[in-house]
C-alpha cells in the first residue's frame, strides 16, 4: 500500500507545517481521511491482531496462577475476558465507522475538549508500562541466548523498535502481515506437541493450587478470582492500541459488510480471546516446569524459559535455544512496534492541546520509550503483579467510563450526541459527565486498592472500578440533562457530514491556514473570515494549533 504524501504550504512555519507532514505524523491529531484507508477489512484486522503477539500475557498468566492457584486463575481470566468484550465492543464499532481513535471517541463521550488529556495519559501510561514488561521479556531472551547483560538487553530491545515506527501504519502493517504466520507457527505447533507427548500435563495443571513449590493449598474464592482478575484486567486498554488501527478501517458498505463486521469484531473486542487463551497456556507452561524441572521453579514465570523446556524436549539444546529467543524477538517486535507507535499517538495529542504547540510524534516516540527503559532497568518484573493490578483500576474507569456513555447515554438515553464530536469549539473545555466519572471510579477504586476502605475490600477494587464506571456516566447525565456534551450543534458547514451509507464524507474543503484540502469531518468554519468578508474553513489539525483562538467559533447561544 502507499501513503498519500501531503506536503503543507512552504509559507508555513512552526506547528502547523510539522502536524501537516503525515507522512511520518500519521493523522496524530485528527480524523483517518478515506484517501488514505485503501487497506481492506482483512488487512486491518490482520495488523491490528498482530499486536497482540506480546508474551505478556504469558507471563501474566503464569503470575496469577502461581499466586492465586490454577481455579482461581480461570475464573479471574474468564471475568477479564467478558468485561473486555462488553466494554470493547462499542468502543471498536466508533473507531472502524467514524475512523477516528480512541482519544477523538473520549473527547465526545463525556469528556469534553480539554477533559481527554486525562485518559490520554492513562493510556501513555498503559503504553510505556507494557513496552517495558515486553522489552523486559525480550531482554531475558537475548541473555538466555547471547549472554547480553540484562541492562544491556533492555536498551537494545528499546531502541531497536524505533525506526520500525517512524513511518506509522503503512510500515506496521506490513510488518504484522509477514510476521505473523511464522509467530504462529513457532508459538502453536511446540505446544500441541507438549499436550500430545505429556497428557498427564492437563491434570496437574487443573489441580495446582499455587506456589512455585505446588503446595499453595488455596482453593477457588471470589476473592481469589478478583485478585487474578485485577491483573488481568490491567490490559483492558490494549483496545485503545487494537483502536490505533481500526480507525484505518475503509468505508462499511453493502458489498462489504460482512467482512467489515468481522474484521472489527475479530480485531477490536475479539483480541481478548487470543489474550485469554495465551494467559492459560502460560499458566499451563508454569505448572509444567514448576512441576518437572524443580532448578527452574523460579523462573517459570518467564516465557522464554517455558518455550525452551518445550523445545529441548524434542531437539537439541543449541537449536531449542535459537527458535526460543527468535520466538521471543519476534513476539516482542511486533508488540511493543504498537505500544511504542500508540504512546507517541497518545502524548502528542496531550500536548499539543493543551499547549497550541506540536513538537512531532516522534518527539514523544523517543519520550515514551525512554520511560520505558526507565522502568526496566528498575527491574518492574519483579514486583509486576502489583504494578498491573494499581493500574488495572485507572484502565478500567476510563475504558468502562466511554463505554457506558456509548450504550446508555448516547443509545439508551439519548442525551449524548451519537454521532461523535472532537472538533476545538464544538465541545466544551470539561464535561462532567465523563471526567467526573473517571475521577470518582478510579479514585475510591485505588484507595480501595490501598486498603483505605479496609482488607476485606481490597481484592475487589477492580468491582468498585468497573460498576462506579458503568453507573456514574448516565447519573451525571440524567443530572446535567446532557448540557455539557456540545458547544455547539452547527460547525458553519453546509455540506453533509455522512455520506448515503453513512460513513464520514470524502468531501473536501480548504484550510484557510494550511493552504491544504482535508476532507469533511475534519473541518469546521472558522470564526475569522476572509479577505473579502467570505466565509473560510479550518482543519481541526490547525485549529488544535491555533494560540491565539481567533479561529474557535463562539457557543452557540
Amino acid at each position: 500500500m502507499t501513503q498519500e504524501v501531503v506536503e503543507p504550504n512552504p509559507a508555513l512555519t512552526g506547528p502547523q507545517a510539522a502536524a501537516t507532514r503525515e507522512t511520518l505524523e500519521d493523522y496524530t491529531l485528527r480524523f483517518a481521511p478515506r484517501s488514505y484507508r485503501k487497506w481492506g477489512p482483512g488487512v486491518v484486522s490482520i495488523s491490528a491482531l498482530g499486536g497482540i503477539a506480546y508474551l505478556a500475557d504469558f507471563a501474566i498468566g503464569a503470575n496469577i496462577g502461581i499466586a492465586n492457584g490454577t481455579g482461581n486463575a480461570l475464573w479471574g481470566i474468564l471475568f477479564f475476558a467478558v468485561v473486555i468484550v462488553l466494554t470493547g465492543y462499542p468502543l471498536a464499532y466508533y473507531a472502524a465507522r467514524y475512523n477516528i481513535d480512541l482519544d477523538l471517541i473520549t473527547r465526545g463521550s463525556g469528556f469534553g475538549y480539554y477533559g481527554s488529556v486525562l485518559t490520554n495519559v492513562i493510556f501513555a501510561s498503559f503504553t510505556f508500562i507494557f513496552f517495558a514488561l515486553e522489552g523486559s521479556i525480550m531482554a531475558q531472551g537475548l541473555k538466555l541466548g547471547l549472554g547480553i547483560p540484562l541492562w544491556l538487553g533492555y536498551l537494545v530491545s528499546s531502541v531497536l523498535v524505533i525506526p520500525l515506527v517512524i513511518y506509522g501504519m503503512n510500515t506496521l502493517a506490513k510488518l504484522q502481515v509477514w510476521t505473523t504466520p511464522l509467530w504462529l507457527v513457532m508459538m502453536v505447533l511446540p505446544f500441541l506437541y507438549l499436550l500430545i507427548s505429556h497428557p498427564s500435563a492437563v491434570g496437574d495443571f487443573l489441580s495446582y493450587s499455587g506456589g512455585i513449590d505446588a503446595k499453595g493449598g488455596q482453593g477457588v474464592s471470589f476473592a481469589g478470582t478478583m485478585l487474578a482478575a485485577g491483573v488481568c484486567l490491567s490490559l483492558i486498554a490494549q483496545i485503545a492500541e487494537q483502536i490505533d488501527y481500526l480507525r484505518f478501517m475503509p468505508p462499511k458498505t453493502p458489498e462489504n459488510n460482512r467482512r467489515w463486521w468481522a474484521a472489527v469484531l475479530t480485531a477490536g473486542p475479539g483480541w481478548v480471546f487470543f489474550g485469554a487463551i495465551k494467559q492459560v497456556v502460560g499458566l499451563f507452561l508454569a505448572v509444567y516446569l514448576i512441576l518437572n524441572f524443580a532448578d527452574q521453579a523460579g523462573v517459570a514465570n518467564q516465557p522464554v524459559e517455558q518455550f525452551l523446556a518445550i523445545y529441548e524436549d524434542f531437539m537439541p539444546h543449541w537449536l531449542a535455544l535459537t527458535l526460543a529467543v527468535i520466538l521471543v524477538v519476534i513476539s516482542q517486535i511486533k508488540i511493543n512496534v504498537t505500544n511504542a507507535y500508540s504512546g507517541s499517538l497518545a502524548w502528542t495529542n496531550s500536548f499539543t492541546r493543551v499547549t497550541k504547540t506540536y513538537p512531532g510524534r516522534l518527539v514523544f516516540l523517543v519520550f515514551n520509550v525512554a520511560i520505558a527503559i526507565v522502568l526496566m532497568e528498575a527491574d518492574m518484573f519483579s514486583f509486576l503483579n502489583n504494578l498491573l493490578n494499581f493500574y488495572a483500576n485507572c484502565g478500567i474507569a476510563w475504558i468502562a467510563t466511554v463505554a457506558s456513555d456509548i450504550a446508555i447515554n448516547k443509545f439508551l438515553l439519548k442525551l449524548s450526541p451519537k454521532q461523535p464530536e472532537f472538533r476545538r469549539g464544538m465541545l466544551y473545555s470539561v464535561n462532567p459527565v465523563g471526567f467526573g466519572s473517571v475521577v470518582i471510579a478510579g479514585g475510591l477504586s485505588i484507595m480501595t486498592y490501598f486498603h483505605v476502605f479496609g482488607d476485606a475490600i481490597q481484592p475487589y477494587s477492580p468491582i468498585v472500578a468497573l460498576v462506579l464506571a458503568v453507573v456514574l456516566p448516565p447519573i451525571f447525565a440524567v443530572a446535567t440533562k446532557g448540557k455539557y456534551y456540545l458547544r455547539r450543534t452547527d460547525d458553519g458547514i453546509d455540506l453533509p457530514m455522512l455520506d448515503e451509507n453513512g460513513n464520514p464524507s470524502d468531501a473536501r474543503l480548504m484550510c484557510c491556514v494550511t493552504g491544504i484540502e482535508f476532507e469533511r469531518p475534519d473541518m469546521i468554519a472558522s470564526a475569522k473570515p476572509g479577505p473579502n468578508g467570505e466565509k473560510q474553513y479550518i482543519s481541526s489539525l490547525a485549529l488544535s494549533c491555533d494560540k491565539t483562538g481567533e479561529h474557535v467559533l463562539p457557543e452557540q447561544k
